[in-house]
């Protein structure tokens, strides 16, 4: 199965080293992810944000997108007005292409080459919105970065984030079976390769998610774990990878999660 996790192999990378060697994917993939899962498409196979409405009117709002990539969210959003445009990411090529698309699409926007985990320059108390579309599963800290997000948001302010579900981490095809290969209650950091470059993320649980929410003075309004319509109505086969629609008509590929700062 290409692409799949390894495993097996022992990750003995501290959080720097994660960062370093995840910043090294992405500044030699950046272009291969161009327009990639980005607004109003939320995450994979789940209903978009024209069929969820989760930003409502953008118009006069300050954004902040946590893993910006090459800025087609951005544009998105500064197509429905909203006020500032500001990102970051830790990957100095996607920076670059989030530059110059969004000044070619005649936008400014405030973006910062930094990882997540740590305040670049970001004013604080100033975001009526803080989203990430398919990133924030990158952090190596997740409590510290949801901390940081609550710190740029104005009381009241909204934080939207997708990212995969891990119930997908799971599954695996097996024989052209759909069978459980791992525990769900597994956090640990995985390693696999993807266009021949190492890449390290850790499973979280859903609760983990939601509880990390809560020590940094969010709470949730909603929580959306559901396969579009489009796909639950197509004919689908067996497939030898994670995001195939035969795989999102059993279980969600996708999480979104909706929270107001208190």
């Amino acid at each position: 199965m290409s692409n799949i996790l390894l495993s097996s192999r022992k990750n003995t990378l501290d959080n720097n080293g994660v960062l370093e060697q995840n910043k090294k994917f992405w500044d030699n993939t950046a272009d291969k992810w161009f327009g990639v899962t980005a607004l109003p498409e939320l995450g994979c196979l789940i209903p978009s944000e024209e069929d969820l409405h989760l930003f409502g009117d953008v118009s006069g709002k300050k954004v902040l997108e946590i893993g910006c990539g090459s800025g087609h969210s951005l544009k998105y959003l500064g197509d429905h007005n909203a006020s500032e445009l500001w990102g970051l990411d830790m990957s100095t090529q996607q920076i670059e292409n989030a530059t110059r698309y969004l000044k070619d699409c005649g936008y400014e926007a405030h973006l910062f080459n930094s990882p997540m985990e740590v305040n670049p320059g970001l004013p604080m108390g100033y975001f009526d919105i803080v989203y990430s579309i398919y990133a924030i599963g990158w952090t190596t800290d997740l409590q510290k970065t949801f901390n940081l997000i609550a710190s740029y948001l104005e009381k009241g302010g909204t934080f939207i984030f997708s990212w995969d579900h891990p119930v997908m981490r799971c599954m695996e095809i097996e024989e052209d079976n759909l069978v459980v290969k791992s525990s769900y209650y597994d956090e640990n950091l995985f390693t696999f390769e993807k266009f021949g470059f190492d890449i390290s993320l850790s499973k979280r649980k859903i609760s983990t998610y939601i509880n990390a929410l809560s020590k940094a003075g969010f709470f949730i309004e909603e929580m959306i774990e559901e396969t579009d319509k489009q796909t639950l109505e197509s004919e689908s086969k067996v497939e030898q990878k994670y995001h195939s629609a035969f795989n999102a008509k059993m279980f969600p590929l996708s999480f979104v999660f909706k929270a107001r700062k208190l």
